[in-house]
């Protein structure tokens, strides 16, 4: 009688083992959310989808406002969209390995960090708002006006600091700036061929 218990107990956690593990394995191989928990995490997704040279996922990154901005470049300029999402908006992604983050900050749905740029030697502040599935990079957010800066990057104040210091004007200071002054990335948009194709 014993043995007969035991052996049922031991048949009852092994389907219950195998039950949990099938489980697991099902949802280990679950497409990760697209976009990151954080600013940082969604710009290492959009780095990853950069390099692997996937549209979609580089696509995917942005928000629903960069797409649209994309799509009106494209247009514009007459190029495959395809093109103008080659290196996601940003030169930090020539880099050969991920670059140096820095200074995330999050305001709401709105949010930065600070990526090198190793092409230009200097920290560009990259724009991010969180959507229904994650972070996205703002690009077109930040051109239409409707994404809002979480305060000042480290980069920015090390500045001011260093024009302070020197006696030079406070960059905040300068005429016709606004909120979102300190956080103009440069944008890489391809340029039109020409007729002959150059």
């Amino acid at each position: 009688m014993r043995i007969i218990l035991l052996t049922s107990l031991l048949a009852l956690l092994g389907l219950l083992g195998f039950a949990c593990g099938s489980a697991n394995s099902s949802n280990s191989d679950a497409t990760p959310a697209v976009g990151g928990d954080s600013p940082t995490a969604a710009y290492k997704q959009l780095y990853a989808a950069v390099k692997s040279k996937n549209t979609d996922a580089i696509r995917e990154m942005m928000s629903k406002t960069t797409q649209e901005f994309a799509a009106s470049v494209g247009q514009r300029q007459n190029t495959p969209v395809e093109k103008v999402y080659e290196n996601g908006f940003t030169a930090t992604t020539f880099s050969e390995k991920l670059p140096e983050i820095r200074d995330e900050r999050i305001n709401g749905s709105n949010g930065a960090v600070e990526v090198w740029n190793s092409k230009e030697s200097k920290w560009e502040d990259l724009p991010f708002v969180k959507e229904e599935s994650g972070w996205k990079l703002a690009v077109g957010d930040l051109f239409k006006g409707s994404w809002q800066s979480p305060g000042k990057g480290r980069a920015m104040k090390e500045m001011e600091a260093a024009n302070a210091a020197n006696g030079g004007p406070q960059l905040g200071t300068l005429p016709n700036t606004s909120s979102n002054t300190n956080v103009r990335p440069k944008v890489i948009v391809p340029k039109p061929a020409n007729a002959d194709g150059k």
